[in-house]
């Protein structure tokens, strides 16, 4: 069929001209699935995959370099006339816990906070529990709280902060801390008895306050619901755990510098 343009031309279809050697077959080639020898491929360009906190970032920053390669571990040996205590912990462990402080319900706090804060914790102590359990008690948080202090060193590009509340059954405890390098206990806890098996409750805050005090921590603890003693207690080394596993990991934005406006935290 002709068309007409505006100007009244016709225009006519074009004719295709079909030669036989149009309609010969191409030459013969590989069958579509067919799998070459493995063997005779070389990648003249192989691309090597560089881990993501070796690269630059999107924004062209400075890639991340704080030193993660680095262990942060603590020991520690605490020996005195009443207690024989050495403590180690590695802050970017697996939840590895070796604990033996001839304080069962202790050793049991101590799983939770390897457990859930991820931290590699190995304790062992003896002490006078023939009198009864605090001096083992308070000098295992003590040495626990220096080798925190050892671990965290200048605390270049962590997140600082922790937050987190922790429920078991009707018990609810939220724990806030600071890794300031300013020592300060705020705890709230109502447990309602005196003991959980042989292990004294009033233990539980002065375990923290020993804590703190070594580590340079500031430490909010808050019962927020609870009746049964054990429950109160585990929530709470389970939420500090959270807590302290929040800001003791690394803030990738950081990029190494010190989580303070003053440029440094430390215990000085």
């Amino acid at each position: 069929m002709a068309l007409r343009t505006p100007g009244g031309c016709h225009l006519l279809p074009p004719r295709i001209r079909v030669s036989p050697a149009t309609l010969s077959p191409p030459p013969a080639q590989l069958p579509l699935f067919h799998k070459p020898n493995s063997n005779n491929l070389k990648l003249s360009n192989p691309i090597i995959a560089t881990p993501r906190a070796s690269m630059a970032n999107d924004n062209s920053s400075p890639a991340f370099s704080a030193s993660q390669s680095t262990a942060r571990i603590g020991e520690v040996k605490r020996v005195t006339k009443e207690t024989n205590v050495s403590v180690k912990i590695n802050l970017d462990g697996k939840g590895i816990t070796d604990s033996s402080t001839s304080v069962p319900f202790l050793d049991h706090m101590l799983d939770q906070l390897a457990s859930h804060g991820l931290f590699d914790v190995h304790v062992r102590a003896t002490g006078d529990i023939h009198i009864d359990d605090h001096h083992t008690n308070e000098d295992v948080a003590l040495a626990l709280g220096t080798a925190l202090l050892q671990a965290l060193g200048d605390r270049k590009g962590i997140n600082r902060f922790g937050d987190f509340s922790a429920s078991l059954d009707e018990a609810l405890i939220h724990v806030s801390l600071d890794l300031s390098g300013r020592p300060h206990l705020s705890c709230d806890l109502h447990i309602p008895t005196e003991r959980v098996g042989s292990y004294d409750t009033q233990l539980v805050e002065h375990f923290f306050q020993s804590l703190v005090n070594t580590s340079g921590m500031t430490l909010h603890i808050r019962q927020l619901a609870g009746k049964n003693s054990h429950h109160i207690i585990e929530a709470t080394f389970k939420a500090f755990a959270r807590a302290l596993r929040q800001a003791t990991e690394y803030d990738h934005r950081r990029a190494g510098t010190v989580p303070s406006s003053k440029g440094v935290l430390s215990r000085a």
